[in-house]
């Protein structure tokens, strides 16, 4: 594990080598040491991977960093989740754009049945607060299982990771900057109630300052290993909004708070809703409906049927599982396939098209 985990390090680490250049290299070397011992003129028949970054990857100041970091990783019993690994956020890991490694600090499961973000504004009003906590307390007593994923920031984000913990819910703050600090520190006991019941957890290795585009970037992760965003109150502009739009952008179902038309902070979740990038909530009862979520009653699976139109071999694994868990939502289905999202989206669609599924609202899917 240590020398797989230099190397993983190792490949974050590269000047020039980003998130899919790092899958490329992956996908055609194979193995992540290989990457490093790999002959240059091999390296220079991938796609995309040119002379100057063959001396980037081959600069032994990399792996000497890496080093450094695997002991830091070592020293603070962190774990380091690699986007191959089962422990990586698996709906995240359907993200294009995903980050390849992630260091995390807390011993939790990632991979929850269920997972929201719950984002806002760090200028929070009344209304909010007591929304969030109410919501979040709503949550618990009918979704025990569920995890609560925010930001660890000032304003909602801090409400919903401690009403969260008050609740006895599993809770997850995505740090935009290294585990070797707390931003804000004010919030650091919290942070430690959290890895009591939930984990930190970042792109970003030691030595990470909490620079502004850092936030941005792990708006990403937030909206990606969750199934649906919660936005409450928001300005015009806002780092929530970002988050929304990039759950939108991953398929993710958004939820948004609405406020009176002339309040600053819910400016923003009026503006979602009304550009329909966003549903309208009011309390537990409306995620639930909407994401298929409501308490079941025993479930009547559907009886097999013999089907008179002829299906692919994605249609099929698609049909096969949905007969034998029912309805399932499209990123929890994805994951069970290891089908890309949007490849899913257009296997979906031709199944609705030859009458074989219907969706429902939440982004649900069900056999007819």
């Amino acid at each position: 594990m240590a020398d797989k985990s230099l190397y993983r390090i190792a490949l974050t680490q590269i000047k020039g080598v980003g998130v899919m250049h790092a899958r490329n290299l992956m996908e055609i070397v194979g193995d992540e040491e290989a990457i490093f011992r790999e002959d240059a003129r091999k390296l220079e028949s991938i796609p995309r991977i040119t002379r100057r970054l063959i001396q980037e990857i081959r600069n032994p100041d990399v792996l000497r960093q890496a080093e450094k970091e695997v002991e830091f990783v070592k020293k603070n019993n962190l774990r380091i989740l690699f986007y191959t690994d089962t422990e990586y956020p698996q709906r995240l890991s359907q993200c294009l754009d995903a980050p390849i490694l992630l260091y995390a600090k807390g011993h939790i499961d990632f991979n929850r049945k269920k997972v929201i973000a719950v984002v806002g504004t760090r200028n929070e009003t009344r209304y909010g607060q007591d929304f969030c906590r109410g919501f979040i307390r709503d949550l618990a007593g009918r979704l025990p299982g569920i995890q609560i994923v925010s930001g660890l920031a000032y304003g909602i984000d801090i409400h919903a990771h401690r009403a969260a913990l008050q609740n006895g819910l599993s809770t997850v703050a995505v740090l935009g900057h290294g585990l070797d600090r707390i931003y804000p520190s004010m919030h650091r006991q919290t942070a430690i109630e959290m890895l009591q019941h939930g984990a930190l957890l970042t792109e970003f290795p030691s030595g990470t300052n909490p620079d502004r585009h850092n936030f941005v970037k792990r708006n990403r992760i937030v909206a990606g290993m969750s199934d649906a965003v919660v936005v409450v109150e928001s300005a015009e502009k806002g780092g929530s909004l970002t988050t929304a739009d990039i759950a939108n952008s991953y398929f993710r179902e958004v939820f948004a708070l609405p406020g009176r038309i002339h309040d600053k902070m819910s400016s923003g979740c009026n503006r979602l809703i009304s550009d329909n990038k966003a549903l309208l909530i009011q309390g537990v009862d409306d995620l639930m409906g909407h994401m298929g979520w409501m308490e079941e009653k025993k479930k009547e699976y559907p009886k097999q049927q013999e089907l008179f139109v002829e299906l692919s071999d994605n249609e099929e694994k698609v049909y096969q599982t949905l007969l034998h868990s029912g309805a399932m939502q499209v990123n929890t289905l994805a994951i069970e396939l290891n089908m890309p999202v949007t490849d899913l989206f257009m296997t979906l669609l031709e199944l609705e098209m030859k009458n074989v599924v219907a969706s429902l609202p939440g982004g649900m899917f069900k056999l007819i």
